[in-house]
């Protein structure tokens, strides 16, 4: 067998720190601030590094598409409805930012309950115990009946449907509504729903036609809407599943019909990055790319300020 000894290191090889490419440069590096700084102070004392310089890149590509007219869609978990950031959404919309919001059916559910009761979001396991999880009356009729009595499918997606029963019905709260706020603006807000996923599929009121066709309809709201996302902006926050098949399948219908859609940017904000999003949001679709992770009720308000000094 072979012996072995220690290497002789004398003969390695070196070169001068002068001929060296490096990735961190002091100019680079955070800058501390005072008590009582800005948060444009704040923003520009972020390293220049990773995420840091994607939030950046993010907020230039939504400024970039709202001062040339370009779609900028928030796809959107019930999480980020549950952490309370419903506000900041909503005067994004009022500004005109952001032009599009799909929503799972969750997130339509919390965004109800918030317009109606001014809170939202349960104890799932004590429910379960019960067999009581889910069986609020109040939601479960009237979300359901906001879908089913129009008695004219033309008149809009589930989403369009809902915001108009909420503001028909007097919602105590409806400027806290996402969907309301839609229906006020016209602004597309779209409602993505898998049977049996959400509460309230468990009720005696709901209509499954209905149902299927609202949801129907929102989903080619929104092929229409990504169809003219070129130039524009797309973001997936807080949905691991259901809006980035959404969103793959949309693209795909849009450019399937002939849309030039080449140059545009997709974001995913998450706590985790999921692989779903990253491949369906990120990767497959082309376009420029960003991975934000953190928590949505730290990284959408630093988003959203960030925007508000931008504008």
């Amino acid at each position: 067998m072979k012996k072995y000894k220690p290497i002789d290191l004398s003969k390695i090889k070196t070169y001068s720190a002068q001929e060296r490419k490096t990735k961190a440069e002091m100019g680079s590096f955070a800058k501390a601030t005072n008590k009582g700084a800005s948060f444009k102070e704040f923003n520009n004392s972020l390293p220049k590094f990773l995420a840091a310089d994607s939030l950046r890149e993010v907020v230039k590509a939504i400024i970039s598409a709202h001062k040339n007219k370009r779609p900028v869609i928030i796809g959107m978990g019930a999480h980020v409805i549950k952490v309370g950031l419903n506000p900041l959404i909503i005067d994004l919309m009022k500004k005109g930012i952001v032009t599009c919001i799909a929503m799972s059916g969750a997130g339509a559910i919390h965004d109800f309950e918030v317009a109606t009761l001014g809170r939202t979001s349960e104890d799932v396991a004590e429910g379960l115990e019960t067999g009581m999880f889910g069986m609020v009356e109040e939601t479960l009729r009237d979300f359901n009946m906001g879908i089913r009595e129009s008695g004219d499918p033309g008149i809009g997606g589930m989403g369009k449907l809902l915001g108009k029963k909420l503001i028909n019905m007097k919602a105590s709260h409806q400027e806290l509504s996402i969907l309301a706020t839609g229906a006020e603006l016209d602004i597309p807000v779209t409602v993505h729903v898998a049977i049996g996923t959400d509460t309230v599929h468990m009720s005696p009121h709901v209509d499954p036609k209905a149902l299927g066709e609202a949801t129907f309809t929102d989903f080619r709201l929104l092929c229409s809407v990504i169809s003219d996302l070129e130039g524009g902006v797309s973001l997936n926050i807080g949905s691991a599943v259901i809006l980035p098949e959404v969103f793959l399948k949309a693209l795909t219908v849009a450019r399937n019909l002939g849309n030039k859609i080449v140059n545009f940017t997709t974001v995913n904000m998450d706590m985790i990055q999921h692989y779903r999003p990253h491949q369906n949001v990120l990767s497959r679709p082309g376009g420029k790319a960003y991975a934000l992770t953190g928590h949505h009720e730290i990284m959408v308000p630093l988003l959203y300020q960030a925007l508000m000094e931008s504008l």
